[in-house]
């Protein structure tokens, strides 16, 4: 079971029915015990980084999080999702989950914030579930911070600057895009975390 945490903030049923058109078995869910349980675990997020951060802290699933990161059981962070990971972020005081170090950046004046569209991304490693997809390969995107290119980094893209479109570190995998939104590429995503899971 792959349980999509409902703490408030995230396209739920949107990613669980992704998962679910892959022949993933999920639940949305906000039990904590049912979170514990599950096999994996899906950390979607929309809006402020702050906001997230305390909806997480309410729901009293950081710890959660660092009990599937310390079981190395799977777990996937989706746009916010991917950014509460990390330390921190530019965008509020409020610390991150820390399971990535260093802090997510506010996108360059440059260009117009909020990155909203399709996007290319380059593929740095070969990962499980991105090694089927090829350096071109376009997913959709809707942000204004964005985490650096580091030693973590499994694909990254470039929008005034570049930076990791999806990270990975052991058993957590995160992706800025929206898979879900994100056409046969983003499913297939889905598709390779659903065969890892069972």
């Amino acid at each position: 079971m792959i349980a999509v945490l409902d703490y408030g903030m995230g396209n739920l049923h949107s990613v669980l029915r992704a998962i679910q058109r892959v022949g993933g078995k999920a639940e949305v869910t906000d039990d904590f015990d049912t979170a514990a349980r599950s096999d994996a675990l899906v950390v979607p997020g929309v809006g402020a980084f702050g906001a997230c951060m305390s909806a997480l802290n309410a729901s009293g699933f950081v710890p959660l999080i660092h009990d599937f990161v310390d079981s190395a059981r799977p777990l996937f962070g989706v746009c916010l999702g991917l950014q509460v990971l990390f330390e921190g972020s530019e965008e509020d005081h409020d610390p991150g989950i820390g399971i990535l170090p260093g802090r997510v950046t506010r996108l360059p004046d440059s260009v117009k914030v909020p990155h909203m569209g399709w996007n290319s991304v380059v593929f740095d490693v070969e990962h499980p579930y991105t090694r089927h997809l090829s350096d071109g390969e376009r997913f959709y995107f809707v942000h204004s911070y964005a985490a650096a290119v580091s030693q973590f980094t499994v694909a990254r893209t470039d929008y005034g600057t570049g930076f990791s479109a999806a990270v990975s570190r052991g058993s957590v995998f995160a992706s800025q895009f929206h898979p879900e939104k994100s056409g046969d590429a983003g499913l297939s995503i889905y598709e390779a975390f659903v065969k890892e899971v069972a």
